[in-house]
């Protein structure tokens, strides 16, 4: 009796121990579990080719291509591309902020951006000599979480990246010498059991660097930006301290200095090193130079694009400029004040018909559109004054 008794006592020690070792085994795995790393991939909509995906082995990589930063004018460049949906939707809420924060002169797009695209555009700023390099990568780690568990959130964030680069570089033209079609968004989504954490981070992709083809290297982006301050010390040496005055020195110089290169075959055409060093630039050219200078002032001014009906009667792409003066805004289009060519000789007066013009003159042959790509977040333009200056 007393060994049955023993067997059953042994018995019960042999099931203890056995469950014991199932529950520390159970124990193990989930810590195992836990600490693997569970590739996953969710599609973001692609609304054009441009768009795609990189997936590697160990963690999804999903990024976006955006197209050249060039707006669409003179029939000639290239606009950003299109790869969002509508921008506009849940974007009130995250806006709030604008009121208290010290924004600027320059800033006047950032002013209309949301917390989520207004933290990319501090990364680009915060970078400025960074990504001159054009392989600096710029990381945002689980910063975007709120918005990227969120259904739809990939595409969401998607929309805010175009607004922060578009706003971005309208808002400093001094950054010409990036090349959004050669950036990406990168959303690496990473799972560990059932928590999901996001890395977010912008880089070259595949492509050697993000600079404009001009450029291959930090020291050649710097030489070239050298020049230009050198030519905006120069000018702006001239200053008076007289808003009015000040903005019409800008005005006269680049009316009297710049030809409109006609051809748009010219390196630079659209840009600020185009108007200020080889000075030949097409619109876009003269309307960024404007606005390079006067942020140069501390005068508050932004580029305009949109459409415009030259004197044959006939609508084109153009870019001109508002800038404010004594709490008001004035349009300003250098590129349509610039001496007229006459039986292939110059007329060397200088222009004022479209300088610092109100609402009710300028209207009637310049149409703005705030939506710099298709699909893409519609900026607000400031109203202007119904009255010249």
């Amino acid at each position: 009796m007393k060994n049955k008794f023993t067997s059953i006592i042994m018995c019960f020690i042999t099931i203890g121990i056995i469950i014991a070792f199932i529950l520390l085994g159970a124990i193990v795995w989930d810590e195992i579990k836990d600490n693997f790393i569970e590739t996953s991939s969710d599609d973001i909509s692609a609304e054009e080719e441009k768009e795609f995906f990189d997936n590697d082995d160990d963690i999804s990589k999903i990024s976006k291509q955006e197209d050249d930063n060039e707006i669409k004018t003179d029939n000639d460049s290239n606009p950003l591309s299109a790869t969002n949906e509508n921008n506009n939707n849940n974007e009130k809420s995250n806006n709030e902020e604008n009121d208290v924060e010290n924004i600027s002169p320059k800033k006047y797009f950032y002013k209309q951006l949301n917390s989520y695209s207004k933290k990319i555009y501090k990364e680009f700023e915060k970078n400025y000599n960074n990504i001159k390099s054009g392989t600096y990568k710029l990381e945002f780690g689980n910063s975007f979480y709120d918005i990227l568990s969120k259904d739809e959130g990939q595409d969401e964030l998607g929309n805010y990246y175009q607004s922060a680069i578009e706003a971005y570089t309208y808002d400093n033209p001094e950054t010409f010498f990036l090349s959004p079609g050669k950036m990406y968004l990168n959303i690496e989504k990473i799972t560990r059991g059932n928590q999901k954490t996001y890395n977010v981070y912008i880089d070259s992709g595949d492509n050697e660097n993000y600079l404009i083809d001009a450029y291959s290297s930090k020291e050649e982006v710097e030489e070239a930006l050298q020049e230009i301050q050198n030519a905006r010390n120069e000018i702006l040496s001239n200053k008076t301290g007289d808003t009015y005055k000040d903005v019409k020195m800008v005005h006269d110089y680049l009316v009297s200095n710049l030809d409109y290169d006609s051809g748009a075959g010219e390196s630079h055409t659209y840009d600020i090193y185009g108007a200020l060093v080889n000075h030949k630039c097409v619109c876009e050219g003269y309307a960024k130079a404007f606005k390079y200078l006067l942020n140069g002032l501390n005068i508050e001014s932004t580029l305009v694009i949109g459409k415009g009906t030259n004197s044959r009667g006939e609508s084109e792409n153009h870019a001109w400029n508002y800038v404010k003066i004594d709490e008001n805004w004035y349009a300003v289009d250098v590129t349509w004040d610039d001496p007229i060519i006459i039986g292939g000789g110059t007329s060397n007066e200088i222009q004022y018909k479209y300088f610092l013009k109100g609402s009710n003159v300028f209207d009637n042959d310049h149409f703005p559109t705030g939506v710099f790509t298709e699909n893409g977040k519609e900026f607000i333009y400031p109203e202007l004054s119904v009255e010249e200056y």
